[in-house]
């Protein structure tokens, strides 16, 4: 008696060829000539094959993303914040390891296409906050509220703020391409940031949001 097919397998084994077709594409044409017909040629798939899953092709690079930083992650072996009893040197090893990331072509092109499609679709960029940013924010926030409780951060610090102190000019160094990305200047970073709000138990001022 022959074996029926596992659709499940067959569905799964299309659906890891899209993403990675995606992801492939998107580095080699950009994200203006990527297509739905070019992914689903790539891919070996008819294109009804992928409107049945997602709604465009900004919804296929989101899901491919998220794979990607899935396996990012494994190959990293990230299983959380790093929490050494440094903060900042726990902060320079995550952004050092951010910056090898955000240099590497697998992540670098996906991750800047996506970034600029979500800054003109708001759907996609819900999405992208919810499910792409705000995990790894949240990670961060944790790291620096422990910091808090052991006293090695301003106990008035705004979390978020500082979070975003940080990241905010990672970011525009990245997506405008001002100067390199390097160790030497995550690192000089994170000094600058946690001197301006109170680090190690020295005198600080207080950091609020207003």
């Amino acid at each position: 008696m022959s074996k029926l097919p596992d659709s499940g397998r067959r569905s799964e084994r299309s659906r890891r060829a899209i993403l990675d077709s995606a992801l492939a594409l998107v580095g080699e044409v950009g994200y203006d000539k990527l297509t739905i017909e070019g992914i689903a040629a790539r891919a070996g798939v008819g294109k009804q094959t992928i409107y049945r899953w997602w709604s465009s092709k900004a919804a296929v690079l989101l899901d491919a993303s998220l794979a990607l930083a899935g396996e990012a992650g494994r190959e990293a072996d990230w299983s959380g914040f790093p929490d050494t009893g440094d903060l900042a040197a726990d902060l320079k090893s995550v952004l050092r390891a951010t910056a090898d990331e955000f240099a590497d072509p697998r992540y670098e092109a996906p991750l800047r296409a996506l970034t600029a499609a979500a800054a003109t679709d708001p759907e996609l960029g819900a999405r992208f906050t919810e499910q792409l940013l705000e995990p790894q924010l949240v990670l961060y926030e944790a790291r620096m509220r422990a910091a808090q409780k052991a006293g090695q951060l301003a106990a008035d610090a705004d979390v978020r703020l500082v979070v975003e102190m940080l990241l905010g000019p990672f970011t525009y160094r990245w997506l405008l391409r001002t100067a390199p990305l390097t160790h030497a200047y995550t690192d000089a970073l994170v000094d600058s940031v946690l001197g301006g709000v109170g680090h190690g138990g020295a005198d600080v001022a207080k950091v609020t949001v207003r």
